[in-house]
């Protein structure tokens, strides 16, 4: 186990052991969440990586066609 001290700006430094161990590089967002009295800190996959985890994308415009649809839409009930 390694410590790591709490700064007086409430930050801490992830030990170079701990790092190397889950992969953590310079530059990676991480996502900090407190459970049951602990904190977990976990890597948070870039937004821009999952281009075309949806499928493929349909043209600009008739996405914009069918977002106009949508909206002119809820106003009617």
């Amino acid at each position: 186990m390694t410590v790591a001290t709490l700064s007086s700006k409430g930050q801490i430094t992830l030990p170079a052991t701990a790092r190397r161990l889950l992969g953590f590089a310079a530059g990676d967002r991480l996502a900090i969440e407190t459970r049951e009295g602990e904190i977990v800190v976990r890597r948070v996959r870039d937004f821009f990586a999952l281009d075309g985890f949806l499928g493929r994308a349909l043209p600009r415009e008739v996405e914009r066609k069918a977002m106009s649809r949508a909206v002119a839409g809820r106003g009617r009930k």
